[in-house]
């Protein structure tokens, strides 16, 4: 079971990252959302913001990213010092400067869609 840190979920049901959490959680993983306007999402106490995940030192092996290049670059240093294993860039997230940069910083970057990846096994 990997944990997984959705940045960006949102209690929306419509939303890609709401279905994320969904199916990370039906898949056996353990999802934590991370959302600065958001309380709780399926049950899940949110994260404010990445670098509370490094202040409470949860280890996270997957970052899933469901913001735009322009929010998430701001989180280069979080994710650095939060170092997981890998950052997924889903589609309308890539941010090609943030995903140079975490691969110089040895951490694994994927531009996928976290949906496909876990209903082909391939997560």
């Amino acid at each position: 079971m990997e944990v997984v840190a959705v940045l960006g979920a949102s209690r929306d049901p419509s939303r890609y990252s709401y279905k994320a959490m969904q199916l990370l959680k039906e898949y056996g993983h353990e999802p934590v959302p991370v959302h600065p306007r958001e309380s709780e999402v399926l049950g899940y106490p949110v994260v404010p913001e990445i670098k509370e995940l490094v202040k409470l030192g949860k280890k996270i092996d997957t970052v899933t990213m469901y913001v735009n290049a322009a929010l998430s670059t701001k989180y280069l240093q979080d994710l650095i010092d939060l170092k997981p294993k890998r950052v997924i860039f889903n589609p309308g997230s890539e941010n090609p400067g943030l995903e140079k940069a975490l691969v110089d910083n040895g951490i694994v970057v994927e531009e996928a869609c976290t949906l496909v990846l876990l209903r082909t096994g391939q997560f």
